[in-house]
């Protein structure tokens, strides 16, 4: 008997209803309008409140069904056709990009590991952009039909929920899921009993459940420690994702990996590509290092055997973003493996040495992916050459000008961050078939062509959709503070829709700068309060609870936008996740970007706000290079790097304010005709044109499968 997943949650729903079970349970429904109008169609209170249909259709009140059963029909009639829909894209016979370009292709999956996976609000296993760009890509993957499969962490507790107090401070909120409640099923093997794979540790083995996330046609595969079959010290190793303490870090990175192949091996799928995204799952080399030994492969052969089908990625530039535990600890964990493997366990740390020569360093495990990978990349062209020359020395006799370390530029999949109203207006202008169309930059030339006031109206509406999304949390976040009724009436007044609205959000890493706009506070002071143009702008996102100076940003942050003069002008909306995030991208006028170059590997948050029609604000890093053009957005400062970093930040303070004041700030109030800023909307329009195309996630795995995964699997 097949290995399969088991349904879990107790749905009672009328026969002629069933198959929203399938749908409930399958992420398709996350990127797909029509999907979710139809589930918040079943009761737009419960669709609100949860997001989650698995949770929707539990509580669900049978009586409910009657009136939709009675209703005239309407129901039924969008149901069947979401169905329909939903039919034909996971037919496996419906023609794909994929099976145009390789109709020969009889190999296996290629298997993407990721420690985090961001596809949906109602699924908290992700931090931010890393996990954003690894559900991308597996929802790209799927449109694609490209052979692929995931594997990561479902963790308990997911990452912290954030609140902030009256003083601007950061507390950390962590909640349980409840899985049974979520768009996920447990595997079982052929006696009916959970997959469960067992991992060694020091004195014990620890288990791990398996579960299964099915996005589209791609299936990702998630493990969960917190099961009664291990002690209770090893339960929470799978509850919080980044974990502060770095022993638990490394036990998460060690059953990620490790577990990770083992739970594949179970599934009984041979990847013909193994894919990691990021060092977080390095140790899965450690897993196939010992099984490549055990078929009485030398050292060196099985070293070779895993580089020829091994990709790696490299997402950041910052060294403490390059994951690395102390060599003692590391010793700790790798002895269980290399006295079973029959291997001096100073031969495995080597595999971590960040500089080939040397005595003890820590373990890196960016080191350890960039040496058993034949392929290696960063996340824009610029993060290619950083990681070249960041890297350089792993590379014995390479030239300086060898690019041993490639780069595939990252993409945003376009139908989860779309918004509705530009969407409509994209569809009336090109047709509905536009998706299959994501990287034809002839194609989407036509967005030339659509009217300027049809555009700026849609622009509009999502704006306001944006506006009452952070009037609503301000308005809770005060309530919560005790705040008196007059203050939360003003609250509820704040933000202007025909005012210009600037967006900055992402992780709050110091060099992200966050507070670099506020450096010359007097002369921002005297640009955004301006009582004919003024700005709003509108600051969202999360410290890590172990940084601590990134967390004095946001109370810095937060201290001016509620008791300095730019109060009204300056805001900071709390809990940052993917639905915040996908209101502002699609509301505000501009994304303001602002990392010390060239720290930022890529940014595709700006991406996100570019396919909506917001301008870019950005520094010349990570992918905005790449796409400015001179009209859809505009470059703070320069390319030229200087080591004095005060100096640096003073020079871009003040690029950034004269472009404000002199070239956005006019560009957005003047030249209106009938209330439309004609020749802004004309940057929209090419903002759009240009960056859809180039910056789709279809693009990205295009480039990949090209590059990378089909040369793999056929060497």
């Amino acid at each position: 008997m097949a290995i399969e997943p088991i349904p879990v949650a107790d749905i009672q729903v009328p026969q002629e209803f069933a198959r929203l079970r399938d749908l409930a349970y399958n992420l398709w429904w996350s990127w797909t309008p029509e999907a979710r109008l139809l589930f918040s169609n079943i009761d737009a209170y419960l669709w609100g409140r949860y997001r989650n249909p698995v949770e929707l259709l539990i509580n669900i009140e049978p009586h409910h069904w009657d009136r939709l059963l009675n209703g005239g029909g309407n129901f039924m009639s969008q149901y069947r056709k979401v169905i329909r829909d939903f039919d034909r894209y996971m037919n496996p016979d419906e023609p794909t990009w994929f099976q145009q370009q390789y109709p020969e292709y009889k190999g296996d999956k290629i298997a993407y590991f990721s420690t985090e996976f961001g596809l949906h609000e109602s699924l908290g296993i992700y931090c931010g952009g890393l996990g954003v760009l690894s559900g991308d890509h597996a929802k790209a993957a799927s449109d694609l039909g490209i052979p692929f499969v995931g594997v990561g962490v479902l963790y308990r507790k997911g990452y912290f929920h954030q609140a902030i107090d009256l003083d601007g401070r950061q507390h950390h909120i962590y909640n349980n899921f409840d899985f049974y409640r979520l768009p996920l099923r447990p595997m079982h093997n052929a006696a009916g009993r959970d997959l469960v794979v067992t991992v060694d540790y020091p004195d014990r083995q620890v288990y791990a459940r398996v579960w299964q996330l099915a996005v589209g046609r791609v299936q990702l595969y998630l493990l969960d420690t917190d099961i009664l079959e291990n002690d209770p010290g090893d339960r929470p190793m799978t509850s919080q994702l980044y974990v502060r303490g770095r022993e638990m870090r490394l036990c998460q990175e060690i059953m990620l990996g490790i577990g990770g192949v083992r739970a594949l091996q179970e599934l009984k799928i041979q990847p013909a590509v193994w894919h990691m995204n990021e060092g977080h799952s390095a140790f899965q080399v450690v897993e196939r290092m010992r099984a490549h030994l055990a078929e009485g492969m030398t050292w060196k052969e099985a070293s070779e055997a895993i580089r020829v089908n091994t990709l790696f990625t490299t997402h950041t530039p910052v060294p403490a973003g390059n994951e690395a535990f102390e060599a003692s600890l590391v010793e700790k964990y790798m002895r269980v493996f290399t006295d079973k493997m029959g291997v001096d366990v100073h031969q495995m740390l080597d595999l971590g040495k960040s500089y080939p020569e040397g005595g003890s360093q820590p373990f890196n495990l960016t080191a350890v992916g960039l040496r058993f990978s034949h392929y290696s990349n960063g996340v824009s062209k610029l993060h290619g050459e950083v990681a070249n020359h960041m890297w350089h020395h792993l590379y014995p006799g390479a030239k300086p000008t060898d690019q041993n370390i490639k780069s595939v530029t990252n993409g945003v999949h376009i139908t989860t961050w779309l918004g509705h109203d530009i969407r409509t207006i994209i569809e009336e202008a090109l047709g509905t078939g536009w998706i299959g169309h994501e990287d034809d930059p002839e194609f989407w030339k036509g967005i030339l062509k659509i009217r300027d006031k049809d555009l700026w109206a849609a622009h509009q509406s999502q704006k306001d959709r944006m506006i009452r999304l952070v009037r609503h949390r301000l308005v809770e976040q005060f309530a919560r503070h005790g705040k008196g009724p007059d203050s939360i009436r003003e609250m509820n007044r704040m933000l202007d829709p025909n005012v210009l609205t600037i967006g900055f959000a992402r992780r709050f890493a110091t060099y992200k700068r966050a507070g670099l706009i506020f450096r010359d506070y007097d002369r921002l002071r005297q640009i955004i309060t301006n009582a004919e143009h003024p700005v709003q702008i509108v600051f969202s996102g999360k410290a890590h609870p172990a940084d601590e100076p990134g967390q004095d940003l946001i109370r810095d942050i937060v201290t001016k936008a509620i008791y300095s003069d730019l109060k009204g002008y300056i805001f900071f909306v709390e809990d940052y996740d993917i639905r915040i995030a996908r209101h502002l991208v699609q509301g505000v006028d501009v994304w303001m970007n602002t990392p010390r170059r060239p720290r930022e590997a890529s940014g595709t948050s700006g991406m996100k706000a570019a396919i909506n029609g917001a301008l870019n604000f950005s520094v010349s890093d990570g992918w905005w290079p790449e796409a400015h053009n001179g009209k859809n957005g505009w470059i703070i400062g320069s390319e030229h790097h200087i080591d004095n970093e005060d100096e640096q930040d003073y020079r871009d303070s003040t690029s950034l304010y004269d472009i404000l004041q002199n070239q956005i700030i006019p560009l957005y109030y003047q030249n209106r005709t009938a209330g439309c800023p004609c020749e802004w909307v004309q940057w929209m329009k090419e903002s759009m044109a240009t960056i859809i195309p180039g910056f789709s996630a279809a693009r990205m795995l295009q480039d990949y499968t090209r590059d990378a995964y089909m040369p793999t699997a056929q060497r």
